[in-house]
């Protein structure tokens, strides 16, 4: 039986509970992902206490074991740029095509308060479900990067 949990910056999680995840993340979201070391960055911001902004994290687990995951990061910001972005959302592997990945952006969804933002690579199985969700393609997106 898959079981949601959420994590905020209430629940003051450990550097191992972020590890669990982030080794999840870097492993489930394959080449849609990053490096470890840029996914803890982006759990310590969404699970800082001390942040403004902040944001959360949803597991799915079942018989304990990390099945499914999200992060979503508050921008801090609302109107011309949302007040969410969903930065990671990975489902294992062997769990795919149960509805996890659904459960996940449902509960999501419902815990945002205000506009999502995503990023997703056109060849991403996952941009079917955004779409059903009624995530629109707005832009474009480009960007500088600077060494």
């Amino acid at each position: 039986m898959i079981k949601l949990e959420t994590l905020s910056a209430i629940d003051s999680a450990t550097f191992l509970q972020k590890s669990e995840i982030a080794d999840f993340l870097h492993l489930h979201l394959g080449k849609f992902g990053d490096p470890k070391e840029d996914i803890m960055k982006c759990l310590d911001y969404a699970l800082d206490p001390g942040l403004h902004a902040g944001g959360f994290v949803i597991l799915a687990r079942e018989n304990h074991q990390i099945v499914g995951a999200l992060v979503m990061n508050k921008t801090g910001m609302s109107s011309y740029i949302p007040e969410n972005i969903l930065v990671y959302i990975a489902v294992d592997e062997k769990q795919r095509g149960k509805g996890i990945g659904s459960k996940l952006m449902d509960l999501a969804i419902k815990m945002a308060n205000g506009g999502i933002a995503l990023h997703v690579e056109p060849d991403n199985p996952a941009r079917k479900l955004y779409e059903r969700l009624g995530f629109t393609n707005k832009y474009l997106e480009m960007r500088l990067t600077r060494k």
